[in-house]
């Protein structure tokens, strides 16, 4: 399969640049900055791309590539940190820009060349969005000058010789203009990409990998009710059949209603086999006294494989646990050498000692993407639209220790959250809207008395993949309702904030 490598220099829009990439049908995969050259080129890359970060060249212990990246035959492009640690390597001059450029910034083409091809004639102006404190002051030997700004003088460039191009402003932000374009052209002008990744070959590839690796042997799925388990275990299902049995957990850390609906939901929708198991108990006392958030992600995931490990005993003979870990789980569970944001129970919080051998088909999709494989294989759409849940629960929803009362509280909570949402015709345009219970307590004012409660808060947001989320501005009125009912039907409860920080800096989930 043709591949785009991105190297990831810790820049804010890395994942958006792989979305954009595989928008145009172009397979990518995100590798850290410092990944070998022989990694970069495996398969068949087509090219390289060197992603933005916050650093600059000039600090100690700032992130390099191998200079080698540029001598593999491949063609390369830098995007803002990027280009000016090309422009370094290659014996350019960076420097310290005497005017910073932030936001949207006027660029003027002096030659559109390969990258700005079809954009416009020379002479033109693009905006574009920028973002950096150095500048490209001299382009390195054999670069031409492709475009500048007010106070950049190089803030495009292009040796198309060796086939390494870089850029000053970031293509794959939306207040770009043209910046879709001008990726489109480095993958299929400059790297001679074919744009045949799509989910329906996703699909027909998957099912072949799968029967290959699997063979005549058996597998079990973590089936949990969400969209991303519901694929993986379909997908796996066309691909080895009755070979596969499904396993959903009841750790007792789901919303309302949730067992029962998930049971009743894929007993009617999947062929496949499916065995509920009982284990709301066993999970409470694993977590009992437990307040530590990494802690408890880390315990929910080794109590996961344990159950899984025991019905698989149950059934003999049984060599695979399939999960539906998707890409985001990987990247913010610290993948190679990126930082450990939160260990996803299916990822950072599996156990070091397994006796099932993982097979994860989403694991290098985005959600939408998962979504999307979901619509091709004919799931039905309370499936495919359900806003993610995360795998430890409402564990990670309360903040502190877990107890049944507590869970119960917010189960109470979250049901109203959710009414009212959709009551509101809100569900399809959040990513996801939920309830926290914090440990915090307050005073209170209800039926003239003094009152000492919970504090509650309710979180919504928008995102296209989960990597990154902006608060959603719901109506003053929807927030009212919310409100006064959690204030009349949960008595525990006196006060009810709403979280308006966006993801950076936050994440979504507050644990």
């Amino acid at each position: 399969m043709e591949r785009i490598v991105i190297l990831d220099f810790g820049g804010q829009y890395t994942q958006l640049i792989a979305r954009r990439v595989r928008e145009a049908h172009v397979y990518c995969d995100i590798l850290p900055y410092h990944a070998a050259p022989a990694e970069v080129a495996a398969g068949q890359t087509r090219g390289v791309i060197l992603s933005g970060g916050p650093a600059s060249i000039y600090e100690e212990g700032a992130p390099r590539c191998a200079e080698e990246v540029f001598q593999l035959g491949l063609p390369v492009l830098g995007i803002c940190y990027g280009m000016q640690l090309m422009a370094h390597l290659l014996r350019g001059r960076v420097e310290p820009a005497a005017q910073r450029e932030y936001g949207r910034t006027r660029l003027l083409l002096l030659e559109e060349g390969e990258l700005f091809a079809g954009l416009a004639g020379e002479g033109r102006a693009l905006v574009t969005w920028m973002s950096h404190g150095d500048l490209v002051r001299e382009a390195p030997p054999g670069f031409r000058v492709l475009a500048r700004t007010e106070n950049t003088p190089v803030a495009a460039m292009a040796d198309s010789e060796r086939r390494l191009f870089g850029v000053q402003f970031h293509p794959e932000v939306v207040h770009t203009e043209g910046g879709r374009e001008i990726i489109a052209n480095f993958l299929f002008r400059i790297c001679g990409c074919s744009g045949q990744w799509t989910m329906e070959s996703f699909i027909a590839r998957s099912v072949e990998e799968i029967r290959e690796r699997v063979g005549g042997r058996r597998a079990v799925c973590a089936l949990s009710g969400g969209v991303d388990s519901a694929v993986a275990a379909a997908l796996v299902h066309r691909a080895i059949g009755d070979q596969l049995t499904c396993i959903f957990v009841d750790h007792g850390l789901l919303r309302q209603g949730e067992p029962e609906q998930v049971e009743e939901t894929f007993r009617r929708e999947f062929k496949a086999n499916l065995i509920a198991v009982q284990a709301r108990e066993r999970f409470l006392r694993r977590l009992a006294g437990v307040r530590d958030p990494e802690a408890k992600r880390k315990l929910i995931g080794e109590e996961f494989i344990r159950v899984f490990e025991e019905e698989a005993g149950r059934l003999g003979e049984i060599s695979f646990l399939v999960q539906g870990t998707t890409y985001p789980d990987v990247i913010e569970s610290g993948a190679g050498h990126a930082a450990v944001i939160k260990s996803h129970h299916n990822v950072g919080g599996l156990p070091d000692r397994m006796n099932l051998e993982l097979l994860e088909p989403l694991r290098y999709l985005f959600k939408d993407e998962v979504r999307a494989v979901a619509l091709e294989l004919g799931l039905p759409e309370e499936i495919v639209w359900r806003q993610p849940f995360p795998g430890p629960g409402l564990a990670i929803r309360i903040i502190g220790e877990v107890t049944e009362e507590r869970l119960e509280l917010l189960r109470r909570i979250d049901a109203i959250v959710l009414e009212e949402i959709r009551r509101a015709g809100l569900y399809r345009q959040l990513w996801q809207s939920f309830a926290v219970l914090t440990d915090l307590r307050t005073v209170g004012v209800m039926g003239d008395g003094r009152s000492y409660g919970y504090t509650a808060a309710l979180r919504a947001v928008t995102s296209e993949d989960g990597m990154t989320a902006d608060w959603a501005r719901l109506p003053y009125e929807v927030l009212e309702r919310i409100s006064n009912r959690v204030m009349n039907e949960v008595p525990a409860v006196t006060r009810l904030v709403y979280d308006i920080t966006s993801k950076p800096p936050a994440t979504i989930e507050w644990e």
